[in-house]
Parts: structure tokens; C-alpha cells; sequence
């Protein structure tokens, strides 16, 4: 593949870095419209490591319920604000609990900085569900093709769905 930037590079990277960009885009739209949801995986990733000191996606998954409709690839975006704010950090990897991830790899994640963390959690409180009919005029059909599974969804994609 061609690299169309005006400097001499490696390809690869220049791809890496509009994939990087591409990918920030589709999570930032991912937060602005399933916040509830997006700030309930927040607060149950800081509860865990609280805890017990190291969390993945799967632990998201089984304390946040998610309505019909509604894809758990909006977790994706929880941990983004919080690595930015310094109050986790990737700590490696861990296979996920899931059967159907296919024993996939999971970012695993730990605190930073505990002080932080617990702020964060009590200027954060829980948001009450939206309301059904804000929730269907913004159903997660429109944000993704139905049949996509595999990767976030690209920018340019976002909001293609049926």
C-alpha cells in the first residue's frame, strides 16, 4: 500500500497512526452516545480495582447490564478518560473469562493512583437509565452494522449501519 503523507516513512507506521486515530474517533462517538452505560463501566472497573488491584474488559462486562440493543463494544471507550487522567495503567494481558471471546487476549488493567481513583468515583456518581424513547432514537443499529463483530468500527464507518 502506498503511504500518502508528504515525508519519507514506513508505511506501516503512517498506517498504524490512522488506524490509532481512526479507532480514537469511533470510541469518542461511542462515549458521547452511550454515557450511562460508558460511565457505569468506569465506576465498576474502579470498584474492581479497589478490590482486588487488576481488572479487565470482563469485568465490566459481568457488573454493567446492558439493555437489548444495546453492544457491549461501548465498553471499549471506559477505560480511555481514566488512562488519561493517570488513574490506571495496562499492566500486561489476561485471556478473557467469555467463552464466546475465544480465549482472546484482554488488556489487563491496575491503579495508578488510588487517591485519584476514589475522587474520580465520588465526582462521578451513577446516572439514572435514559429515558426508552431517547434510548431507541439512538439504538445502536444506527451506530454499527448489525453483523460487525470483530473490530471497532473505523470513523468513516461509524453511524453507517442499516
Amino acid at each position: 500500500m502506498k503511504c500518502n503523507c508528504k515525508t519519507k516513512c514506513n508505511p506501516c507506521r503512517c498506517d498504524a497512526a490512522e488506524g490509532e486515530r481512526l479507532k480514537a474517533g469511533a470510541l469518542a462517538l461511542l462515549e458521547a452516545r452511550r454515557e450511562v452505560y460508558v460511565r457505569r463501566g468506569r465506576r465498576a472497573m474502579l470498584e474492581v480495582l479497589l478490590r482486588s488491584g487488576t481488572a479487565t474488559a470482563d469485568d465490566v462486562r459481568d457488573a454493567v447490564e446492558l439493555p437489548p440493543g444495546i453492544n457491549p463494544k461501548c465498553f471499549g471507550s471506559v477505560p480511555v478518560a481514566l488512562t488519561r487522567a493517570g488513574i490506571i495503567r495496562a499492566a500486561g494481558y489476561a485471556k478473557t473469562c467469555r467463552p464466546t471471546a475465544h480465549a482472546r487476549n484482554l488488556t489487563l488493567w491496575t491503579l495508578a493512583d488510588r487517591a485519584t481513583a476514589e475522587c474520580w468515583l465520588r465526582d462521578h456518581p451513577d446516572m439514572p437509565d435514559p429515558d426508552k424513547s431517547e434510548a431507541a432514537a439512538g439504538s445502536q443499529g444506527f451506530l454499527f452494522c448489525l453483523t460487525q463483530e470483530t473490530a471497532t468500527p473505523a470513523a468513516g464507518t461509524v453511524g453507517a449501519g442499516r
